[in-house]
């Protein structure tokens, strides 16, 4: 399925899958790749970001509030500053789709006023009662994600799962029903089962292996699996040796119907893909 944004307007799929770049506005999340070189500096963050666009990603994905394992929240003054004047340096140079990881409505609300175009919200709507009202008065696409706990602490003694892969689409079912009920049309929800929040190792291996059943569900599905501690775990490699893991299990997701991969690594990313298409003609 096409993405639609607020007006109208579809962000086209030349691929079998979007590309969602990944930038970091953070001083601590834990790829480096993915931090924009100077949170002091927004030309040379808004370079990076717009570096990702000329390499071929569909969605820029920009988050000021680390959520990789043990992170702290952030004030959303904090959040705020790091995240509108980049936005605003980027809608200088390009209409890019602008996807925003934010959990809080100030933010959010900011956001959409200086260009951007998608929510992104870990929390699935639960941490800010008047996201859902809002998303759905500005007609925007949200991404509903999956976790356990907070970042802070969701690492330390994950809970067990009897059976992940249907536990963790049953509360995306749920949370997609109550977005619609508070008018998020459905076909601008978007799922996301949020590899590694809160899950064992055996969690998320059950999780791709089994991503067509999200994907069967009738809503985009968003895979986020980029140099993930899960890869390390499949290949024995440090986070800067994740590539190839990465690749290969964005590969396999978007052949079992995943139709958005969130990536650090954008110009790799559209060669699989590009490569994917051709092998499936």
């Amino acid at each position: 399925m096409l993405i639609e944004l607020a007006g109208g307007a579809v962000i086209p799929r030349p691929l079998p899958a979007y590309i969602m770049g990944i930038v970091n506005a953070t001083p601590d999340s834990f790829w480096e790749g993915s931090r924009v070189p100077s949170l002091s500096s927004v030309k040379e963050s808004a370079e990076f970001a717009l570096s990702l666009v000329e390499e071929g990603c569909d969605i820029l994905d920009i988050g000021a509030e680390s959520s990789r394992p043990g992170a702290e929240y952030v004030g959303e003054e904090e959040e705020i500053s790091r995240l509108i004047p980049l936005i605003q340096e980027i809608r200088r140079y390009s209409d890019v789709p602008v996807s925003v990881d934010t959990r809080k409505v100030p933010v959010m609300k900011a956001a959409v006023e200086a260009g951007a175009d998608i929510l992104n919200d870990i929390s699935a709507l639960e941490d800010d009662v008047e996201m859902a009202p809002f998303a759905a008065s500005a007609d925007i696409p949200v991404i509903l994600m999956h976790k356990r706990g907070i970042p802070k602490t969701m690492q330390d003694s994950p809970g067990k799962y009897a059976d992940a892969p249907g536990e963790i689409l049953g509360y995306l079912l749920s949370r997609a029903d109550f977005a619609a009920g508070c008018g998020i049309k459905k076909e601008k929800i978007i799922l996301d089962p949020g590899i590694g929040f809160g899950k064992q190792y055996e969690d998320n291996l059950a999780v791709i292996r089994h991503i067509d059943i999200f994907a069967g569900k009738g809503y985009n599905v968003l895979m986020a699996l980029s140099r993930k501690t899960c890869i390390g775990e499949m290949t024995g490699r440090g986070v800067g040796d994740r590539l190839a893991g990465t690749l290969a299990a964005g590969m396999f997701s978007v052949m079992h119907g995943a139709s958005i991969l969130r990536v650090h690594d954008v110009k790799e990313t559209k060669d699989m893909l590009a490569v994917l298409q051709e092998l499936e003609k």
